[in-house]
């Protein structure tokens, strides 16, 4: 774990500098939360994000947390992630297509004290969704390294 660490703090400087000149540039921010599930591991997972206003044309930057739990596995990802919106014609939906890179924190449960091995590693999502409105959205997530490899889930923005 001590070798990951440093890196692991290197990425979560550069997502919370990231999400910082985001908020600077737009002060028009949105929260949403999400759930679903995910395949390897095999999870159901919680999360919460934030939708600035549109950067440059439509894109929307959409920084991210998520919990997963399940497979004796717990999973912290921290994505950094942008949505570029495409709107459906005579449609309140939209879709969207997106993606970024993640840090991934990863505690394997190897015992029944709960004791563990802990790692830290980058991954890089791609996800297609549909949003209706700008409230209601549905979401998939394909993910690379040491990203889950597959997620679906569900949430709301407010």
């Amino acid at each position: 774990m001590r070798r990951h660490l440093p890196r692991a703090l290197r990425l979560i400087a550069v997502v919370t500098m990231l999400a910082g000149f985001a908020s600077q540039a737009r002060a028009q921010q949105r929260v949403g939360v999400r759930a679903g599930v995910s395949a390897q591991p095999d999870q159901f997972y919680l999360g919460v994000r934030v939708e600035t206003s549109p950067i440059v044309d439509r894109l929307r930057f959409r920084p991210n947390v998520e919990i997963g739990l399940g497979d004796d596995v717990t999973l912290a990802a921290f994505n950094v992630e942008f949505a570029y919106p495409i709107p459906l014609q005579n449609s309140p939906w939209s879709l969207y297509v997106g993606g970024g890179p993640a840090l991934n924190i990863t505690d394997v449960h190897t015992d029944p004290q709960g004791s563990g091995d802990t790692r830290a590693g980058g991954g890089f999502n791609i996800l297609v969704g549909l949003v209706h409105g700008r409230r209601f959205f549905t979401e998939l997530k394909v993910g690379a390294l040491d990203s889950a490899e597959l997620k679906f889930g569900v949430g709301v923005t407010f």
